[in-house]
């Protein structure tokens, strides 16, 4: 496995591969990688005949007052993550080669972003597409592997490369989780045993409001408004959102049908946890 820093080596690299006939499968994110991101790798090793891996914690994502500086980084437990995993090219750049001094240009993906995870967090997905369209151009995959659990990420991103004619296919892994049912995240390492404890009943909630869709509920409201208070009734819960979008627009819906997502953010103290479940499927 081969580990390179330098944005224009890495550029070379890939474009090598490509011209040699090889097709390249490729996993970006911001490391301390766990089961998550492993399943993406497994997916990405079947697809591919080079299957590389980016670690960068992206700043421009992170808004003021966010967890950049304090974000789990452990890149040598990466590698040998990456290494089982059997990818072939670690791609660990740091903020002066992808933002050098003089940096100015930033990919803005509109309608799509404007609720949800993108409300509370303004600026947060103009990082998350500059970086993704920066690490496309360097890597130049054939397909590029994301996992379900950022369904807003995932939504736009894909609208990203419709929109920029980007030839690269874009996958949506299942959500991970946890023995428990918490969804896996590098974050969960921020919850107190009781904070991780309460989060469990995320997914409860989740997995409840399906059922009750299943079970003929189809007012969107109704099931936001009886998940909404179980939620509010754990200690430690602050919700961000809490809505039934349709899968492809984003947009609130008033009846739930095969389209129906459920999509929700709750801080517990510091830590954000988001996760999602589609109602009827």
């Amino acid at each position: 496995m081969d580990i390179i820093n330098s944005v224009s080596e890495m550029q070379h690299r890939c474009l090598t591969e490509r011209q040699a006939g090889r097709t390249i499968s490729f996993v970006p994110t911001m490391g301390f990688l766990h089961q998550g991101h492993l399943s993406l790798l497994e997916e990405g090793r079947k697809r591919g005949d080079v299957l590389v891996l980016s670690i960068f914690v992206n700043p421009t994502q992170f808004g003021q007052g966010e967890d950049f500086e304090d974000y789990p980084r452990d890149l040598k437990q990466d590698c040998t993550y990456a290494e089982q995993a059997g990818v072939d090219i670690v791609f660990a750049p740091d903020a002066k080669q992808m933002y050098p001094s003089v940096y100015a240009t930033y990919v803005d993906v509109e309608r799509l972003t404007e609720s949800l995870c993108g409300a509370s967090r303004p600026g947060h997905f103009r990082g998350v597409c500059t970086v993704v369209n920066k690490l496309f151009n360097i890597v130049q995959p054939h397909v590029s592997l994301f996992g379900c659990k950022d369904f807003q990420q995932l939504a736009v991103i894909r609208q990203m490369v419709i929109d920029l004619n980007m030839p690269v296919e874009i996958v949506g892994m299942p959500i991970v989780r946890e023995a428990d049912g918490l969804a896996m995240s590098s974050r969960n390492v921020y919850l107190t045993p009781e904070q991780r404890q309460q989060g469990l009943s995320l997914s409860a909630v989740l997995r409840q409001s399906a059922a009750q869709a299943s079970g003929g509920e189809r007012n969107a409201q109704a099931l936001i408004d009886n998940a909404r208070q179980q939620i509010e009734a754990l200690p430690e819960a602050r919700i961000d959102y809490l809505k039934i979008c349709h899968q492809n627009s984003l947009q609130d819906v008033s009846e739930v049908d095969e389209n129906a997502v459920m999509l929700l953010a709750v801080f517990f103290g510091q830590t954000r946890l988001i996760d999602n479940l589609y109602l009827l499927q």
